[in-house]
C-alpha cells in the first residue's frame, strides 16, 4: 500500500495559457498591482452581483443537478467533496486530509480532516460520507446517481475518521471522481441546501436570482465577498446593458462582441474548457450513416466559424478532447478533416444523396456563442446542398427535449469535463452511457474504453484514452469545432478572478479593493 497527499497528489500535465490565473486558494490581502486590474488594497466585505444566462437546475441536490453545467459552477461554492480540484488542475484536500489507494488500484482509503463543519453548524462525520457517497453511487437503491461514482461496490467507516472505499474494478481515475458533493445524513437535500464550502445558500427566486451568503465557519482560506447575487438574466443584450450601467458587476462566458461593447469593465479572456460541436443523433437518419456524418465534418469550415463569428478566438478542435488536458489532447485531429466541399458531396453521393438533404439543428436561445456558430454552420452547408435550418429554444426545453429526450436531429452546445480525468469527458459517448445523448454506438470504442479504465499503466491507459479520441474522429461522431474563448467581465473596483481548467467559477477569491 503506497500513502500519498493528496495536497501533492495527481497533478495533471496540462498546458493552460489563461490570463489572469493564480494559486489555488486566495492570499492573505496584498496590494494589487495588476495593470489591467484595480489599485487599491483587496478588503473582506461587499457585495458582488453576477448576471447568469441560464437559471439553475430546479433541484439544487447537488447528486442530481449535473445536467446543467451552469448549475455545478455555481455549486461549486457551496459543497465539497473529500478532494476539489483548484486553478491549477491539481486535485486538493477537502473534507478528506489524506489518502490510501493500493496497488490494484480498487480500494482507497481517506482519512478525514479535523473541524470542518457543514452549513448548519454540525461537524462532518464519516457517517455523513458514508451515506454521502453510498447515495451518490446508488448501493442501497441500485440506480447510481452520479454516474462517475457508480464503480463504488461498498463504503464502510473504518473508524471515526477513516472511510475504506472499495471499487468493483479497478480505476486509477477514482480520485478524480471522488469529489462528490458530501451532504448532512438524514437531511433532504432537495429542500435543505446543506454543503462545508465558502458560501452557503441564503435564498432563492426560481427563474430570477439566487443569494449566497458568506460561512463563517468555513475550514479553509475565508471568501472575501460577503454577498454574491446571481441575478437571471437570459437575453444576451439585456446583459450587456446591465454590465454597461453597472447594474450588474460581473458575468461569465461571454463573446468578443459582448465585451468590445464594455469600456467600463475589466475583461478577462480564458477558455471555455468545453468541447463545442455541432453534435449529431447518430440514431436517426441520415446521420447513422457514418459517410454523412463525415460529409459534414468537410462541408463545415470550424477557422471560418472562429473569424466570422469570434474574431478569430478560440482554440479548434477535432475530438472530444480540449488542450487543457494536456497530455489527453491530440492537436493532430484538429485538421483530421481539412475543409473540402467537393470531398462532402462525393461522400453524401456515396450515401444516396447526392441532392441533399434538411435538418434542424436546435440551439439554446440564451446561448450566444452557440446560435452564433449555428447561422454560419447554415450558411456553409448550402454550399454542398444541405438545407440546415435553426430551431432555438428555451434553455429547459433544451434540458427536457434535446438532451435529456434526445429528441432532435442536430444541436450546438458545449460539453465540458465536470473533473480533472480523461474519462469526464469521454465515458458519455459508451453505448450504454445515460449520457449519451448523441446515441452514439461503437463496439470498438466500448472495448478501447474498457482497457483504458481497467489498466494501472499510465501510459497504456493514456494510448487507450487517445485511441477512443481517435475513433470519435474517424468515425464522424459530431462535427468538432472549438473549445470556446471565454471572457469575464468585472467591474473595474473587484479583483482575484480565477479561470479553472473546468467550467466552475470560484467566487471565494473575488474581492473588491479599498476605494
Amino acid at each position: 500500500m503506497k500513502k500519498r497527499l493528496i495536497a501533492v497528489a495527481l497533478v495533471l500535465v496540462m498546458v493552460i495559457t489563461l490570463c489572469a490565473c493564480k494559486g489555488n486558494t486566495p492570499k492573505e490581502p496584498e496590494p494589487t498591482t495588476d495593470p489591467d486590474g484595480p489599485t487599491g488594497e483587496p478588503i473582506y466585505g461587499g457585495e458582488l452581483v453576477v448576471g447568469i444566462q441560464a437559471d439553475l437546475d430546479a433541484s439544487l441536490d447537488p447528486h442530481v443537478s449535473s445536467s446543467s453545467a451552469g448549475t455545478r459552477e455555481v455549486l461549486f461554492n457551496v459543497f465539497e467533496g473529500l478532494v476539489k480540484p483548484d486553478s491549477d488542475g491539481n486535485l486538493i484536500p477537502a473534507i478528506a486530509a489524506s489518502y490510501d489507494v493500493n496497488d490494484q488500484a480498487d480500494e482507497y482509503t481517506f482519512t478525514l480532516r479535523e473541524g470542518v463543519l457543514f452549513h448548519n453548524g454540525n461537524a462532518v462525520t464519516v457517517g455523513d460520507v458514508v451515506y454521502s457517497l453510498s447515495r451518490a453511487a446508488g448501493l442501497d437503491t441500485g440506480t447510481p446517481l452520479v454516474s462517475d461514482v457508480a464503480g463504488i461496490a461498498s463504503v464502510e467507516a473504518k473508524d471515526d475518521k477513516t472511510v475504506v472505499i472499495k471499487l468493483s474494478a479497478p480505476d486509477t481515475e477514482f480520485l478524480s471522481h471522488i469529489t462528490t458533493a458530501i451532504i448532512p445524513e438524514g437531511i433532504d437535500p432537495n429542500t435543505e441546501i446543506v454543503g462545508t464550502g465558502p458560501y452557503k445558500l441564503a435564498s432563492r427566486t426560481i427563474q430570477e436570482s439566487v443569494v449566497f451568503e458568506k460561512f463563517d465557519g468555513y475550514w479553509g482560506t475565508p471568501a472575501y465577498i460577503d454577498k454574491v447575487t446571481l441575478k437571471l438574466i437570459d437575453n444576451s443584450e439585456t446583459l450587456v446593458m446591465s454590465l454597461k450601467s453597472g447594474a450588474v458587476d460581473m458575468a461569465t462566458h461571454l463573446i468578443s462582441s459582448q465585451v468590445a461593447e464594455l469600456d467600463n469593465m475589466n475583461v478577462l479572456e480564458g477558455s471555455s474548457n468545453a468541447v463545442q460541436a455541432l453534435y449529431l443523433n447518430n440514431a436517426v437518419v441520415p446521420f447513422d450513416n457514418v459517410k454523412v456524418r463525415q460529409a459534414l465534418c468537410y462541408a463545415i469550415d470550424k477557422q471560418a466559424i472562429l473569424d466570422l463569428a469570434f474574431d478569430g478566438h478560440g482554440s479548434l478542435l477535432g475530438s472530444s478532447m480540449f488542450p487543457a488536458f494536456g497530455k489527453y489532447f491530440m492537436d493532430e485531429l484538429t485538421n483530421y478533416y481539412e475543409y473540402n466541399p467537393e470531398k462532402a458531396k462525393e461522400l453524401l453521393k456515396e450515401a444516396g444523396l447526392e441532392n441533399g438533404f434538411g435538418f434542424t439543428i436546435t440551439v439554446p436561445s440564451n446561448m450566444q456563442q452557440h446560435v452564433d456558430t449555428a447561422q454560419v454552420i447554415v450558411q456553409q452547408l448550402e454550399l454542398v446542398g444541405v438545407k440546415a435550418k435553426i430551431n432555438q429554444v428555451e434553455w429547459t426545453t433544451w434540458l427536457e427535449e434535446t438532451y435529456r429526450g434526445r429528441n432532435f436531429e442536430g444541436t450546438i452546445v458545449s460539453f465540458d469535463a465536470h473533473g480533472v480525468a480523461a474519462s469526464d469527458l469521454l465515458a458519455r459517448f459508451q453505448s450504454t452511457n445515460g449520457k449519451n445523448m448523441i446515441n452514439f454506438n461503437s463496439e470498438a470504442y466500448d472495448a478501447k474504453y474498457k482497457e483504458a479504465t481497467s489498466t494501472t499503466d499510465d501510459a497504456a491507459q493514456t494510448a487507450a484514452f487517445k485511441e477512443c479520441e481517435r475513433i470519435l474522429t474517424e468515425e464522424a461522431a459530431n462535427v468538432y469545432i472549438q473549445d470556446v474563448a471565454s471572457f469575464v467581465a468585472l467591474g473595474k473596483s473587484f479583483g482575484g478572478f480565477e479561470f479553472y481548467p473546468l467550467y466552475v467559477c470560484d467566487f471565494s477569491t473575488i474581492y473588491k479593493v479599498a476605494e
